[in-house]
């Protein structure tokens, strides 16, 4: 059977009803799932007129968030924020409920969320915190490099400081998220924190004190994980096929060798949840909102991982 899967348009004033409507005009995306869209039934059909698509295809779930208010298009609105998270909220219950088998989400602005009076650090916090789940990581995906951060939004010293139970946690979650993924074989690669995984303690101790113990219990837990190493030097070997899965200490060690490999059709999956979430890896883009130039590519990949994974869970 289908996996039933909502999709949230973002905040209504970028490019995520565009994205949104353009991955599901394709028919194999289509296919794959019953889509649902949570978003503003007004901005969902202003813009499939304007690109010329006719009626929109799937059901619609208008939430009536923006409460008739205008929607400026390319520009920051504190209603347009809070109605993004509305939905991003709405759809994490469906998934909670069991009403749905996952959530795809398409952009929102962290600014316009501001406006609207809330503090936002990012999708995967959220959901964490809609769900009631102790914890979460965010994993990135590509076709051939998948990258999940023991740290991301937060100040680099904090994310020097991560425990060994944190790190042993992240490569757990990271290996359950490879069964959802249907990858038959999961060799996990576990970055160092300091040049050179610290070389022996001669450019930081955290490597040996902290990161090794850490992939030893893994280990001894059954998981196929390799580390510390280098992480000037993993994610080629990632790239060209002997690990499956790396796992980044912090933001930056992670995103950018993923984003400069695949930037347009990188996945960003929350892990650590008791529901599926996947979502684009780009933002809002208010500058070509409107205009009808927005790229579908990465919707459609986090549409399609969505539905892997939905259905790998389900059948586990």
């Amino acid at each position: 059977m289908k996996p039933n899967i909502v999709v949230t348009i973002g905040d209504p004033a970028g490019v995520g009803p565009e994205v949104t409507l353009k991955a599901l005009e394709d028919q194999e995306i289509r296919e794959l799932a019953n889509w649902r869209i949570i978003g503003d039934a007004g901005v969902l059909h202003s813009t499939a007129l304007a690109l010329g698509l006719g009626a929109v295809s799937v059901p619609i779930i208008d939430l009536g968030l923006l409460n008739g208010h205008e929607v400026r298009i390319g520009e920051l609105s504190a209603d347009c924020g809070r109605a993004a998270v509305g939905y991003v909220k709405h759809a994490a219950e469906l998934c909670v409920s069991g009403e749905a088998d996952a959530m795809v989400t398409a952009p929102l602005n962290k600014e316009s969320v501001s406006l609207g009076g809330m503090k936002f650090s990012g999708h995967t916090e959220y959901i964490a915190e809609v769900t009631q789940a102790k914890e979460s990581r965010m994993l990135l995906v590509s076709k051939r490099l998948r990258v999940v951060h023991v740290t991301t939004h937060v100040p680099l010293r904090k994310a020097c400081d991560s425990t060994q139970e944190r790190i042993l946690r992240t490569i757990e979650l990271g290996e359950e998220a490879l069964q959802w993924m249907g990858t038959p074989q999961r060799r996990i690669a576990v970055c160092g924190l300091n040049p050179h995984a610290g070389e022996h303690g001669l450019f930081g101790t955290e490597d040996e004190t902290t990161i090794a113990p850490a992939i030893a219990q893994a280990r001894a837990k059954g998981i196929d994980c390799y580390g510390p190493m280098p992480a000037d030097t993993v994610f080629l070997k990632a790239f060209r096929g002997e690990f499956e899965l790396v796992v980044a200490m912090y933001h930056d060690q992670g995103h950018i060798p993923i984003k400069l490999v695949d930037f347009e059709a990188t996945v960003n999956v929350s892990i650590g949840l008791p529901i599926i979430r996947t979502s684009v890896d780009h933002g809002t883009a208010f500058d070509i909102a409107g205009k009808g130039v927005a790229d579908e590519t990465n919707m459609k990949a986090a549409m399609r991982l969505a539905s892997v994974m939905a259905a790998n869970r389900v059948a586990a």
